[in-house]
C-alpha cells in the first residue's frame, strides 16, 4: 500500500525541531557559517554553535572581559613545593651584655620593634644595677627565650628579632629536576588557592644534594611590604620555562562543551562559542592548534557563565 500525501507531511513536521526560544539564542543554518567564524581553522566535527547576543554593557555587568588572540608565550614549567623563611640576612639574635636576673620583660612574640626599642631589663649579677636589653634592628619579634626573674648570660639568646619586610622561600629540588632550575630563573609563588601570588627568581641553589631527602634547595626572595607572606607557610611554585607559540589564549578562557574544549568569540553583539584543538598547556597561557585565528576576540574570564546560559537556553529549546 503506497502512503498517503496526508502521511508524507506527517512524516515531514515530525523532523521539524522547536523554534522560538526567545531571542537569545540562534541555531545557526549550516555549517558552512561555521567555516566563516573559524577563519579556515577546521570545524567539520564540531558541536552545532549557537549564537548569545551580548552587548558591551552587559558583557561588563557579567564580569566578563576580553583577549585577543595571538603569539604568546606558554608558560610551563617545573612544579616546586617549598615555605617560607625569614630573611636570614636580617635577622638580629639579641643576647645579654651581662649575666643577671631579668626584672622586666616589655615585649612579647609577634610584637613590632624600632631600632633602640627597650626589650627587657636585666640586673647585672656583677654590678646589681639594672641594664636595658635592647633591639639592633626594625623588624618583628618572632623568639623569645626569657621570663621575669630567670636568669640569663651571654651563652643564651633572649629575643630574635626578624625584618619581613623581605622573605626567603626555600623549595625542594629533585635530583630529576636539577638540570631544569638555574640561577636568575623566573619563578611564581602561590600560597593556596585564594592566598597571595608573586613572582620572583632563584637568586641560590645549593652545590650539593642532602643525603636523606636526595633534593637540592633552591631560594627566592619575595619582597612582602604588606606581611602577607608569613614565616612557615607552605607554598607552591612554578619554575618558569616559556616557550613561544604562533596562537595562544588564555587558559581561563577555555571551558569544556560536549565534551571539547570551547572558547567564546566576541563578535559585536554575538558571542560564538567555538571548539578548540589544544597544543602545549602553560600555567595561564594555552596553545592553539586549531579552531581559531590570530586577532580572534575571546571571553577571558567567567566565561563558565556563557556556558551556563547556553545549557540553560538549550534545555528551553528542548521543551
Amino acid at each position: 500500500m503506497r502512503p498517503t500525501p496526508l502521511l508524507y507531511v506527517l512524516l515531514a513536521l515530525s523532523l521539524v525541531a522547536p523554534l522560538g526560544c526567545g531571542d537569545r539564542v540562534e541555531q545557526p543554518a549550516s555549517h558552512a557559517d561555521e567555516g566563516e567564524h573559524g577563519g579556515g581553522h577546521g570545524h567539520e566535527d564540531s558541536h552545532p554553535e549557537a549564537t548569545l547576543h551580548l552587548n558591551a554593557d552587559e558583557l561588563a555587568r557579567l564580569g566578563l572581559t576580553l583577549a585577543v588572540t595571538g603569539a604568546g608565550s606558554i608558560d610551563q614549567g617545573v612544579e616546586l613545593l617549598g615555605e617560607v623563611h625569614p630573611n636570614g640576612d636580617r635577622l638580629a639574635h639579641i643576647t645579654p651584655r651581662f649575666p643577671g636576673i631579668v626584672r622586666d620583660v616589655r615585649r612579647a612574640v609577634g610584637d613590632t620593634v624600632k631600632t633602640g626599642d627597650v626589650l627587657a631589663v636585666i640586673e647585672s649579677s656583677e654590678s646589681l644595677a639594672p641594664y636595658e636589653l635592647k633591639t639592633l634592628i626594625d623588624g618583628t619579634i618572632i623568639e623569645k627565650h626569657l621570663t621575669r626573674g630567670e636568669a640569663v648570660d651571654r651563652e643564651k639568646q633572649s629575643f630574635v628579632i626578624a625584618d619581613l619586610s623581605t622573605v626567603w622561600v626555600d623549595f625542594a629540588v629533585y635530583q630529576k629536576d636539577l638540570e631544569r632550575i638555574r640561577l636568575g630563573q623566573a619563578v611564581r609563588v602561590r600560597a593556596g588557592q585564594d592566598g597571595p601570588e608573586a613572582e620572583g627568581v632563584v637568586s641560590y641553589l645549593t652545590p650539593g644534594v642532602d643525603q636523606a631527602t636526595r633534593t637540592a634547595t633552591a631560594r627566592v626572595v619575595l619582597s612582602n611590604p604588606d606581611g602577607r607572606w608569613r614565616p612557615g607557610m607552605f607554598v607552591t611554585a612554578l619554575a618558569l620555562e616559556p616557550s613561544h607559540a604562533v596562537l595562544t589564549i588564555p587558559s581561563s578562557a577555555i571551558q569544556t562543551l560536549e565534551g571539547r574544549p570551547t572558547a567564546f568569540v566576541v563578535a559585536g553583539d554575538e558571542v560564538h562559542p567555538r571548539p578548540l584543538t589544544l597544543g602545549r598547556r602553560g600555567d595561564t597561557t594555552t596553545e592553539i592548534l586549531s579552531g581559531l585565528k590570530a586577532g580572534d576576540q575571546v571571553v577571558a574570564t567567567n566565561s563558565f557563565l556563557l556556558k551556563a546560559e547556553l545549557g540553560k537556553s538549550e534545555a528551553e529549546h528542548e521543551h
